[in-house]
């Protein structure tokens, strides 16, 4: 069965690099969205479902199902697939459930990249310095020294672009409105990833209801935002567990 992984933000598919590292599989397969390590088109609609439906055409590429794992706002694809075409799945893990909670509120840096003026300059700020001050500033942010070299090569005016048109169409009530459906994704096996130290995805109440309304199991561990990087053995062991324990589904 093959593995499709999908990243986010401000991320390419090298954040993935440390987990299949020890992951020890062949049939793994890392999509990059629009803008975040792929180019971005002229005519792409970076927006939460222009993201949902770029996924599902890619999905639909595939011979049959996939397991398929999302990271930041990869992992809110991943939920958004799960809850619109289960078909296109063996089952889906995500870190970023608690999104998707009714009363789920916006991190900081989110609200700055959504405000019209302070958005633009706030991007600038992160993205127009050398590639060494980019490095820097993610390991501020607690990306591991083992992908923040890759991530901060990868952060490109495309991605500058898609970032702020992604969260500006994002603003509540959108998540919440989309979460309204999260029961659809239990027609498929669902993994909640719950990494404790992470503070942008929700609380570990909202994560867990969410969870629980969306049918998924749930794992916790003392790691922050970039689990699969900061502890990638561990990582593995889940994931891998979550798979060998749905038989032929």
């Amino acid at each position: 069965m093959t593995v499709v992984l999908v990243h986010g933000n401000p991320e390419t598919a090298a954040v993935w690099n440390p987990l299949l590292d020890v992951l020890g599989r062949e049939d793994v397969v890392r999509l990059s969205p629009p803008g975040f390590g792929a180019p971005l088109p002229p005519d792409f609609e970076a927006t939460v479902p222009g993201y949902r439906s770029w996924l599902e055409a890619e999905l639909e590429r595939f011979a049959r199902p996939v397991d398929l794992v999302g990271h930041d706002w990869g992992g809110n694809h991943v939920v958004a697939v799960a809850m619109r075409r289960p078909e296109l799945l063996r089952s889906w893990a995500t870190d970023t459930i608690g999104i998707f909670a009714p009363d789920y509120t916006w991190h900081p840096l989110a609200e700055r990249w959504q405000a019209p003026g302070a958005g633009e300059e706030f991007v600038r700020s992160q993205f127009s310095p050398p590639p060494p001050e980019r490095k820097a500033m993610l390991e501020g942010i607690g990306v591991p020294a083992s992908v923040s070299a890759e991530l901060a090569a990868g952060m490109t005016a495309d991605m500058a672009t898609a970032v702020l048109s992604l969260y500006r169409s994002a603003v509540q009530p959108t998540m919440a409105d989309l979460g309204r459906d999260l029961e659809r994704a239990a027609r498929r096996p669902g993994l909640a990833v719950l990494a404790a130290a992470d503070r942008n995805v929700g609380t570990d109440e909202q994560r867990r209801a969410a969870a629980a309304r969306a049918g998924a199991a749930v794992v916790s561990a003392d790691l922050g935002h970039w689990w699969m990087a900061e502890d990638p053995r561990w990582a593995a062991g889940v994931l891998t567990a979550f798979w060998a324990g749905l038989g032929d589904t």
